[in-house]
């Protein structure tokens, strides 16, 4: 997580990432259905901010995003490395 505020520079994905980590506990670690402006308005950032995190989240393997068409609410399944 150290990586995504220094060395990325991306404190937006660590917020998202908590959000979304904190959902999927609550959740029974099943996937969230959210919306960027959900996660918008549920971590105070822009949609812009949260697309990008979201892009930024994927390529370090730390969630998967999952939809059933182009414009369905996507899923958000949080990826636990140290769980294995």
């Amino acid at each position: 997580m150290r990586d995504l505020v220094g060395h990325d520079q991306q404190p937006a994905a660590y917020l998202v990432y908590l959000y979304l980590y904190g959902q999927t506990a609550r959740n029974k670690w099943r996937p969230i259905s959210a919306s960027l402006r959900t996660l918008a308005d549920a971590t105070g950032l822009s949609k812009s901010a949260v697309q990008s995190a979201l892009e930024n989240l994927r390529r370090r393997e730390l969630i998967i995003t999952t939809s059933d068409h182009a414009t369905a609410v996507p899923r958000h399944r949080v990826l636990r490395h140290w769980r294995k």
